[in-house]
């Protein structure tokens, strides 16, 4: 004889009831309790009971405006207006940038600071506080959230940004967490701006619904994402995916790093290790021996680094990303060359368009509005 499955509580239900309420405001600006129990399926007599306990803790409102046309009038019921933001930031080469989105993810501000490619931690640090400063002022409610994408890589377990040798954009170990933490009541979420790129284009890009694949950004800097069964990978201290020191074929045929091959190619920014991203768009145009020379030499060596990293997460699919990886004749030399290989896996160019804050903004939004519905029962 089985035993019967215990009954929901009746304070359980209510939860349930508020949170239903909540999420379906967050989808559309203003609703009726009628138009809201129609999307939930919920009766209409739960629903009103719900939206009274949200407008008593404050998280709901009346707009005031009422429904016209035959039969009773319904009143107009939205979010409330000061239930805060959540701060995006990106961290790059070429300065902060940072917008205030809301609970339905519409933009309320936006900031941006410079900093060189050699700024250091503290010229960092004091331009992020100072975008966060700026638009906490203005934030209704306040910031309740951020979510930051650095172009260094991120230790997993702290947020704090992993000084490595030889990276392109050195920063020190920027805490951003502890930076924010006057302008941001509640949780920071870092990554590396690879991986948030790799979110992206598994939400609405090129691998839309693939559940393992490999992003590899080739950039004026070098990395790579690990996606395996939908999650990215970040690894022990959130280094997974740093692949500017993979030994690879050098344009000569011997092995050297792959972040060398640019120095042997004439191909880095002067004084850093960065990739000069231009000057390799220049070099790889057209049919004449430097260029067929330069996109074979870029086809070996990445093809290298793939061959090693298809062999260890052995992906789906490819996706290549970054200001000169998605090159027309660097992508088709690329996929020429590693379709030669013992294990081709099909390679296919980034289509989202900045994929790090694309990806950065929506777990923004989803966490802010997870805070929101939280704070209906905060005892709960």
């Amino acid at each position: 004889m089985t035993s019967a499955k215990p009954k929901p509580s009746l304070e359980m239900l209510r939860d349930l009831t508020d949170e239903h309420v909540l999420r379906t405001l967050m989808d559309h600006p203003r609703l009726t309790r009628a138009e809201i129990a129609a999307l939930t399926g919920i009766s209409k007599p739960t629903i009103s009971d719900g939206v009274q306990r949200l407008v008593r803790a404050g998280l709901v409102v009346d707009t005031g405006e009422r429904t016209t046309g035959r039969g009773r009038a319904g009143s107009y019921h939205s979010l409330a207006p000061r239930l805060g933001l959540a701060l995006v930031a990106s961290i790059s080469p070429y300065g902060v940038s940072a917008q205030a989105v809301d609970v339905h993810g519409q933009t309320l501000g936006e900031a941006r600071a410079d900093l060189d490619r050699n700024a250091g931690e503290h010229r960092a640090a004091d331009a992020l506080a100072q975008v966060a400063g700026r638009l906490g002022q203005t934030a209704p409610g306040g910031l309740r959230t951020a979510v930051v994408s650095a172009a260094d890589p991120v230790d997993r377990t702290t947020g704090r940004l992993v000084q490595l040798p030889d990276a392109p954009f050195l920063v020190g170990e920027l805490d951003p967490p502890a930076v924010l933490d006057p302008y941001v009541a509640g949780p920071v979420l870092v990554d590396n701006d690879v991986n948030w790129a790799a979110r992206a284009e598994r939400h609405t890009g090129c691998a839309a619904g693939v559940d393992d694949f490999v992003y590899v950004h080739l950039g004026e800097g070098l990395g790579c994402a690990v996606v395996t069964d939908g999650a990215v990978r970040r690894g022990r201290r959130g280094l997974a995916g740093e692949i500017a020191h993979v030994s690879t074929a050098g344009p000569d045929g011997t092995a050297m790093p792959l972040t060398e091959v640019f120095a042997v190619l004439g191909l880095r920014r002067p004084g850093s290790t960065a990739v000069d991203a231009a000057a390799l768009a220049t070099a790889v145009e057209g049919d004449g021996e430097r260029a067929r020379e330069v996109r074979d030499a870029l086809a070996r060596a990445v093809g290298g680094v793939l061959t090693a990293v298809v062999s260890l997460t052995d992906p789906e699919l490819i996706v290549i990303g970054g200001e000169w990886g998605r090159h027309p004749g660097v992508t088709a030399a690329i996929d020429a060359h590693f379709a030669r290989g013992p294990r081709p896996v099909r390679i296919a160019a980034a289509s989202v368009t900045a994929p790090e804050l694309t990806a950065a903004r929506s777990r923004a939004v989803e966490e802010l509005r997870s805070l929101i519905v939280r704070s209906a029962h905060p005892g709960g």
